[in-house]
């Protein structure tokens, strides 16, 4: 436990940024599962939906320091790939249906 007087304002500071901090995260998290599980149904609609919102809340954590720029990048270009060949899947299934 902290003794002066500006180390216990500090730690209280740090507490409060750790609870938002933890809480963007989760958001993160729990927006990339959203997708994953649109992608899993192959459901192209919801998943490119779904995707735009994870990209704002990669963007806004990004922004808040949460997590680096390029990490958000990298998480972002490969829910992007996976949404492609979602796509491909679902144009080469519609081409031999025909």
């Amino acid at each position: 436990m902290p003794n002066l007087k500006a180390s216990i304002k500090d730690l209280r500071s740090s507490k409060r940024k750790t609870v938002f901090n933890n809480r963007l995260r989760r958001r993160v998290k729990d927006s990339t599962k959203k997708f994953q599980d649109a992608v899993e149904d192959k459901d192209v609609k919801k998943a490119e939906k779904q995707l735009q919102h994870t990209y704002k809340v990669l963007d806004k954590a990004a922004k808040k320091n949460v997590i680096k720029k390029g990490k958000a990048s990298q998480k972002k270009s490969r829910l992007a790939i996976q949404l492609n060949k979602l796509s491909i899947a679902n144009v080469n299934t519609a081409k031999k249906s025909t």
